[in-house]
């Protein structure tokens, strides 16, 4: 099964953004015109560009979309500036499987599983076994409130729906594996075909290196 091992941090800071895929161009483009992620913040914040209701929520928006998207590579940072709003949803997908290892297992292990079994209904208790399986080894996560828990549900949630792995309909939703486009794939597996695994590609079409 695909994880990622991170034994010194388990990252759940993304409740500061969902994909937002238009925010994602906009950091994307600033990033590419300047070569460099502080002077792209300084341009980001200091015109404003996220539309944010007041300074602090855009220093918090901008700091959140940043790190995701400093985990990139030219091409997918490439294809965030400039494609179409698909593509740049699942460029945003790829950012927080890279930047949040919570959100990744999740799909490449929960869903694809569920995929596999042929059971493409999520339901609350599949979320909460996750939480507690990882609560035992990650002691950040078995630390937070009722609430902080809650809100990564939520924004997890709707990531995955802004994403296309999951759709409306029973319980949580239903889970339904995305179409990526050549360029997108070309992307993703030119960096690590290893990331596959966050759109719900089953190991045995993965080739790993």
């Amino acid at each position: 099964m695909t994880t990622i091992d991170n034994p010194t941090s388990y990252n759940l800071s993304f409740t500061a953004a969902s994909l937002r895929p238009d925010l994602a161009r906009i950091v994307a483009e600033h990033y590419l015109a300047t070569g460099d992620w502080n002077l792209a913040k300084d341009r980001i914040l200091s015109t404003n560009a996220l539309q944010s209701r007041s300074p602090s929520s855009a220093i918090r928006m901008e700091r959140e979309l940043r790190r995701r998207f400093a985990t990139l590579t030219p091409d997918q940072l490439a294809i965030a500036a400039q494609a179409t709003s698909e593509d740049r949803a699942a460029i945003a997908w790829l950012a927080v499987c890279k930047h949040a290892p919570f959100a990744f297992e999740f799909a490449a292990e929960v869903l694809r599983e569920k995929l596999a079994d042929r059971d493409p209904v999520l339901r609350p208790s599949d979320y909460e076994a996750y939480v507690e399986s990882r609560s035992l080894s990650q002691p950040e996560l078995a630390r937070l409130t009722v609430s902080s828990k809650e809100k990564i549900r939520q924004v997890l949630l709707r990531m995955l729906a802004e994403v296309g792995l999951l759709q409306a309909g029973t319980a949580l939703g239903t889970i339904q594996r995305p179409v990526l486009s050549p360029g997108v794939t070309h992307a993703i597996t030119a960096d690590s075909t290893h990331w596959l695994a966050g759109f719900l590609v089953p190991d045995a079409e993965i080739h790993f290196p």
